[in-house]
């Protein structure tokens, strides 16, 4: 309880352009991507995806432009992977479209499979699967194809619907398409590698442990291409370590999801019930999806500036499936209080 109310009282907050907003301008005014006030990071990718498409080397336009907008370029990571930028240009938004809805559709009936797989979810599967949907509808609207969180983010989620103990191989090809976007998806991964292993499951901890190295090289191959691209002269980013605490974690759930829609008051509490649901649900899939959703909270608590809270969608469009699981939670609770457990 003290902590849902510390977080109705917590400030959510958003830094577009060097000033602090209750509201990021990275939510749309309109529907239509080349609206002319569209949110100025957006609006970079779109320079960068436009220029690849014509053909240009995607390193040399991608520094030039955060160049050009006073974006920093060191260290490397502050330079995106191309993944997404190929994809865009090769495909184009229309074909894109299709993909996100497919991509919403397959993971909403993942998690209702694994929901009737799994003890006690069955009777969820119906309000989990149609939480799922809400939580990543925000991917479907075009305006957000640029964003490599949003994508990352729904990878994540079919990824972690997909996984069975023994039965991961999908789930493994998912979190590789996911760390090809954003490296901001390696925690998932480390974390899945640390259950198999825990699970004395060596093969799928080695497998998991492989897609780690193997991600490590690709990035390596990244940092020297954009070393390449960049000059001493280039001022290095400002620190990520920023130790904002509840508030680092909520801004970057709350903003970047459907939840900003609601009064701050109770968007922040929805935010921690969700965690608070997945908790509650002895499963497999509650304590993965319980470990991996508090881990990210330390993470955002620690690091991230306020100008990176769309971060949050790596993570919160499954975070609305344990809303579901709240009232089982809450009443496993009282029980346990009263010592009836």
């Amino acid at each position: 309880m003290v902590l849902l109310a510390l977080a109705a009282v917590t400030p959510l907050t958003a830094s577009t352009d060097g000033e602090i907003a209750t509201v990021p301008s990275i939510v749309p005014q309109s529907a239509d991507p080349s609206d002319e006030g569209r949110d100025t990071d957006l609006a970079l990718y779109d320079r960068i995806i436009a220029r690849v498409a014509n053909g240009e080397n995607y390193y040399a336009v991608a520094v030039e432009e955060q160049r050009r907008g006073n974006y920093p370029v060191r260290p490397g990571l502050a330079v995106r992977l191309p993944t997404l930028a190929f994809v865009h240009a090769w495909l184009g938004e229309d074909v894109l479209q299709g993909l996100s809805i497919l991509l919403l559709g397959a993971t909403a009936f993942a998690w209702w499979q694994r929901l009737g797989e799994e003890p006690g979810g069955a009777r969820y599967r119906l309000i989990g699967a149609t939480l799922m949907v809400l939580g990543g509808s925000s991917t479907i609207n075009r305006y957000y194809f640029v964003l490599h969180e949003f994508w990352t983010g729904m990878l994540i989620a079919l990824a972690l619907a997909l996984h069975r103990p023994g039965r991961w191989y999908a789930s493994l090809a998912v979190a590789a398409l996911a760390l090809l976007l954003r490296e901001h998806a390696l925690p998932f991964v480390l974390l899945m590698a640390a259950l198999a292993l825990w699970r004395s499951d060596w093969r799928e901890g080695a497998a998991w442990s492989l897609l780690t190295l193997i991600y490590a090289a690709v990035v390596m191959v990244h940092l020297s291409t954009v070393a390449g691209f960049v000059g001493p002269q280039d001022p290095p980013s400002p620190t990520w370590l920023t130790l904002d605490g509840l508030s680092g974690w909520l801004s970057k759930i709350v903003l970047s999801s459907n939840l900003r829609f609601l009064p701050h008051a109770l968007a922040g509490p929805l935010a921690v019930l969700m965690v608070f649901g997945w908790a509650g649900w002895k499963s497999d899939a509650g304590r993965t999806a319980c470990l991996l959703y508090l881990g990210y909270a330390l993470a955002f608590m620690i690091a991230g500036r306020a100008n990176n809270f769309y971060w949050g969608a790596v993570v919160a469009p499954a975070m609305f499936v344990g809303l579901a699981f709240v009232p089982f939670a809450a009443r496993s609770l009282v029980r346990t209080a009263l010592g009836r457990i």
